[in-house]
C-alpha cells in the first residue's frame, strides 16, 4: 500500500483551519466521490474512503493534536483496507453530513447505502486491551509482535451467519431486509420522516428461522488468535496503538472490533529516559578525570568508546548527538548525555595516602573553578539548551 498522503491536503485545507471549514471541505469531497456518482470506479471509491479517514482524524480534537504532533504513525497501525474505514463504516458515523449535503428525505438524501444491508452495523464486536512491554532497542528501530489472544471469532460450522444452513436465514417481513423502519411523524414544522433500528431483527436485516448449534445461533464462538502488528520506532510508555478489525467477531457478520495496544517500557539498567534523550551516569577515577581517558559507554545497539579530556570535572555532561530515541513520525532522534561522575576511594593503602598527601600542597589539586563554573544552575541550563 503506497503512503498514506496528508489528511490536510486531501481535504484542501490549511493547518489552521476550523471545524466547520473542514465539515464543508469533507462534504464536498463525499458528493464528488460518492460511490453512486462514481458506480464501478474504484480510485473513486478509495478517494471516498480517504476522504473520511481525513475528516474522521481533523474533526476529533484528540486525534487532530496527535496527527499534528506525531504525523500517522501517532494514530496507530493496522487498516481493514486501503484505509481505515469500510463503506458501512462510512455511512454509519458520517450519515448526517450526507443528508444535509444530499438534501433529500430518507436516509442519505436519496443515495443508496453502500451494500444494500441498510443499519447492519447494528451488531458490533467489542474491542480488546492488551499491554505490550518494549524493550530500548524496540523504541530505537520498531518491532513486529506476534500475541495469541482469546477472543471471540465467527462460527466456523455457520461461517459466522448464525443459521444452521442457507435456508434457515429469511429477510426481515417487518423492514424488508434494510435493517430499519420509517416513521412519519406530525410535527409544528410539517410531517418528518425518521428511520430507527428494526426492533424485529435488531438492524440485522434478516431472520434466522433455524439457528446454527454450534453457537446457538449467534455466529460467533470463543477461541484463540494468534495476531501480528507492527509497532513503529519512537513509542513510549502509555502511548496506544490501534489494530483494526482485530477485536472479538460481532454476532452474526456484524463490524468486529479493535484490538488497543497499549505499550509499556522495559526498564533498562545502563540508560535512563528523558522524552527522547537518554541518560547515562558514568563513573570514572580521579585519575581518569584528572589525566584524561578513553572508556566505554553504553548505548541501544551496544557499547561505544568516548574520550575523556583530562581535567574533565564531575558533573561535566558529555552529549552524543543521534544516539537518543527517536521521535514517533518524524526523522529527529534525541541524543545521549553521558553524566560524568568522579569517584573517590572510601580506603587508602599506606602508599596511596602519601601520594595524596603529597598531592593536596600541590597548586594545581587546590579549587579555583572558572567563573562560569561557580553558578551551578546556570551551567545546567546551558548544557541542556
Amino acid at each position: 500500500m503506497p503512503p498514506k498522503r496528508d489528511y490536510y491536503e486531501i481535504l484542501g485545507v490549511s493547518k489552521n483551519a476550523g471545524a466547520e471549514e473542514i465539515k464543508k471541505a469533507y462534504r464536498k469531497k463525499a458528493i464528488e466521490y460518492h460511490p453512486d456518482k462514481n458506480p464501478g470506479n474504484k480510485e473513486a471509491e478509495e478517494k471516498f474512503k480517504e476522504a473520511a479517514e481525513a475528516y474522521d482524524v481533523l474533526s476529533t480534537p484528540e486525534k487532530r493534536q496527535r496527527y499534528d504532533q506525531f504525523g500517522h504513525a501517532g494514530l496507530g497501525a493496522g487498516s481493514s483496507g486501503a484505509y481505515g474505514f469500510s463503506m458501512d463504516d462510512i455511512f454509519s458515523n458520517f450519515g448526517d453530513i450526507f443528508e444535509s449535503a444530499f438534501g433529500g428525505s430518507g436516509r442519505f438524501g436519496g443515495f443508496r447505502n453502500f451494500g444494500g444491508r441498510g443499519q447492519s452495523s447494528a451488531s458490533c464486536g467489542s474491542d480488546i486491551r492488551v499491554r505490550v512491554k518494549l524493550s530500548l532497542k524496540d523504541v530505537v528501530h520498531g518491532v513486529e509482535k506476534r500475541l495469541k489472544v482469546k477472543k471471540m471469532v465467527a462460527c466456523s460450522a455457520c461461517h459466522g451467519s448464525g443459521a444452521k444452513d442457507k435456508n434457515s436465514v429469511t429477510s426481515c417481513a417487518t423492514c424488508h431486509g434494510t435493517g430499519q423502519v420509517m416513521h412519519v411523524v406530525n410535527t409544528m414544522l410539517g410531517r418528518m420522516q425518521t428511520a430507527t433500528v428494526c426492533p424485529k431483527c435488531h438492524g440485522e436485516g434478516r431472520v434466522v428461522t433455524n439457528p446454527c448449534p454450534s453457537c446457538s445461533g449467534n455466529g460467533i464462538v470463543q477461541s484463540e488468535e494468534e495476531i501480528s502488528f507492527k509497532i513503529p520506532p519512537g513509542m513510549y510508555e502509555g502511548m496506544q496503538l490501534n489494530v483494526s478489525g482485530k477485536g472479538n467477531a460481532a454476532r452474526r457478520g456484524g463490524q468486529n472490533g479493535d484490538l488497543l495496544v497499549v505499550i509499556e517500557e522495559e526498564k533498562n539498567e545502563d540508560l535512563i529516559r528523558d522524552g527522547n534523550n537518554l541518560i547515562h551516569n558514568l563513573f570514572i577515577s580521579v585519575s581518569e578525570a584528572a589525566l584524561g581517558a578513553s572508556v566505554e559507554v553504553p548505548t541501544v545497539d551496544g557499547k561505544v568508546r568516548i574520550a575523556i579530556k583530562p581535567g574533565t570535572q564531575p558533573g561535566s555532561i558529555l552529549r552524543l548527538g543521534g544516539k537518543g530515541l527517536p521521535v514517533v513520525g518524524r526523522y529527529d532522534t534525541g541524543d545521549l548525555l553521558v553524566y560524568v561522575n568522579v569517584w573517590i576511594p572510601k580506603k587508602l593503602e599506606k602508599e596511596e595516602k602519601k601520594i595524596m598527601e603529597k598531592l593536596q600542597t600541590s597548586p594545581n589539586f587546590k579549587p579555583n573553578p572558572d567563573p562560569s563554573e561557580k553558578n551551578f544552575i546556570d551551567r545546567m541550563r546551558k548544557i541542556f539548551q
